[in-house]
């Protein structure tokens, strides 16, 4: 489990496909506290650690991971955001995020709104619902607020701004238009969309 806080932007450094994906990741984490089996979430996607060095790590990922995520347009030198798992007594600065992607969404826009950037972003037709102004999403690992969501009849876009410390410190200050992100729905607004159907049924 995570909180959406980014503590490291990480950077590929290698690629391998021979069965299971096998991706070394650069990172500035103390690794020597990170033990191999440990969970880490890379751009939102959690994934665990089969092999370390002073400087890197690896992950293997499965055909169906890659499927559902973003890591099948990842290269040698893409930037990856990196959060360690929750311990206990950490602080939760976020809201509660899990690592298991629900979809991947495309970048729309990305426009200056003072000092912060604000990007509209396109989301699966099937996760429109669980999306909702002053709500929480995540988007390639991070922890973000709803600003407004924009229904038609085919699709749906949403906003959120980034503050210039989170442009910084995480990939956002190399997203761009067309790029593709990974989200992951609040789960509290899953269990909410799962009860209301019984609720209009008159299910108990």
């Amino acid at each position: 489990m995570f909180t959406g806080l980014i503590q490291d932007v990480g950077k590929i450094r290698g690629i391998e496909k021979a069965g299971d994906t096998r991706i070394e990741i650069a990172t500035e984490f103390n690794l020597s506290e990170v033990a191999i089996g440990a969970s880490i979430a890379c751009s939102g996607i959690c994934l665990t650690v089969t092999e370390k060095k002073s400087r890197w790590f690896a992950v293997e990922v499965s055909a169906e991971t890659l499927s559902k995520t973003t890591l099948g347009d990842w290269q040698k030198g893409h930037l990856v955001n990196l959060e360690r798992s929750l311990t206990l007594g950490d602080e939760l600065g976020g809201h509660l995020v899990f690592g298991h992607v629900d979809g991947v969404a495309e970048i729309i826009s990305r426009l200056p709104d003072g000092d912060s950037t604000r990007f509209q972003i396109l989301p699966p037709r099937d996760l429109a619902k669980f999306i909702a102004p002053k709500g929480c999403i995540t988007i390639d690992g991070v922890s973000l607020t709803v600003n407004e969501v924009e229904d038609s009849k085919n699709k749906t876009i949403f906003g959120v701004n980034i503050i210039p410390h989170t442009l910084e410190h995480t990939g956002f200050g190399q997203t761009m238009p067309g790029d593709r992100v990974n989200l992951e729905v609040d789960m509290l607004a899953r269990y909410v969309a799962r009860l209301l159907p019984d609720r209009d049924e008159g299910k108990p």
